[in-house]
């Protein structure tokens, strides 16, 4: 029953994705922004540290943090955005229908949503997997002890079909309590209408640091699946795919040259560094090739600083959420960031 309520929506957002298509002969994706002057951004309804609005309501996290550094990109100013809320039911119509123009919330990349849905995913910002959130209470140490358990589960994404896959290797049986958003995960799993809550383990971290009692809550050890997450956008206009990829490489390449906020200014005067100096388009000219000027990749890293700097300031080890940067780390570092080279 699961697998077919997944399934569904995929073919709902295929349907609309076609329509979608049909109708972008027109003005480019690029076109379309700069005349609205606006970046319309899909989000999630609230995941700490990745994407939920402040005090101010102003919104902050990770995932927000890419949408700045596109609107700086192509419009000048990180603060150009509209964000829109989605849920893991709604963010594919909304991304193939148009109403959004990139998708970056906690979204893993499949085939399925990469070939059938056609969407294209610009790169991986956060590798992740799927994990277990159990209140130390329950007395369990393991995901192999959850037999019978009832288990919080978002619909209409991959972690629903992970689930049943892992339940059913182990010969356990479970009982779904389906939610719709995080918010109502946390809701529903301090109130134990649940025992277990499982999404993507950052989810978790980022969940379990709103807490009143923490230290009440454990994260189980088994990581069950792999959830490469990142941002995508529809099929059908490579130039704005091109742009999306191409931001988040500059701020993984910013980190591994040692390009910060603090030194771009003075970098951006030149370098004896030809691919930095291409990166900060005082060499050369990349941002025509896509229809940008010479300083898009240079106002992308302004916005919020270099990929580093990004998930320090947001899930980093010294924020409530406390992520290490693990698979996440540069290349250099024995993680799996890797950016393409800028020539």
């Amino acid at each position: 029953m699961k697998a077919t309520l997944f399934v569904g929506t995929l073919a709902a957002a295929a349907a609309v994705a076609g329509m979608a298509s049909a109708a972008s002969h027109g003005a480019s994706v690029l076109d379309q922004i700069k005349a609205r002057g606006e970046l319309n951004c899909g989000v999630s309804t609230g995941v700490n540290g990745f994407s939920a609005p402040d005090s101010a309501g102003e919104w902050q996290g990770f995932d927000v943090a890419v949408c700045r550094a596109v609107a700086a990109a192509v419009l000048g100013d990180p603060k150009k955005v509209k964000f829109v809320t989605t849920t893991g039911q709604t963010r594919f119509t909304a991304l193939a229908s148009g109403e959004i123009d990139m998708l970056a919330r906690n979204t893993t990349w499949t085939f399925s949503r990469d070939v059938d849905l056609k969407f294209t995913f610009a790169g991986v910002n956060y590798y992740d997997g799927q994990g277990f959130m159990v209140n130390k209470a329950l007395g369990v140490s393991s995901a192999k002890e959850l037999d019978g358990a009832t288990v919080c589960i978002q619909t209409g994404t991959t972690t629903e079909l992970n689930l049943a896959d892992y339940f059913k290797s182990n010969n356990m049986s479970y009982e779904p309590v389906p939610i719709e958003t995080n918010a109502e995960a946390q809701q529903q799993y301090l109130a134990g209408a649940c025992d277990v809550y499982t999404t993507d383990a950052s989810g978790l971290a980022a969940t379990r640091a709103t807490f009143a009692d923490p230290e009440n809550h454990i994260v189980l050890p088994e990581i069950i699946s792999k959830e490469p997450l990142g941002p995508l956008v529809a099929h059908g206009d490579d130039q704005w795919a091109d742009i999306v990829r191409w931001t988040m490489n500059a701020l993984v390449a910013a980190e591994e040259m040692g390009v910060t906020s603090a030194n771009i200014e003075e970098l951006s005067k030149g370098t004896n560094n030809p691919e930095m100096n291409r990166l900060l388009g005082t060499e050369g000219d990349l941002g025509a090739m896509f229809g940008l000027d010479a300083a898009w990749a240079k106002r992308a890293i302004m916005a919020g600083g270099n990929y580093g700097e990004i998930f320090a300031t947001n899930i980093g080890e010294s924020t409530p959420i406390g992520l290490a940067r693990g698979l996440n780390s540069q290349w250099t570092q024995g993680g799996l960031m890797y950016a393409p080279p800028f020539r």
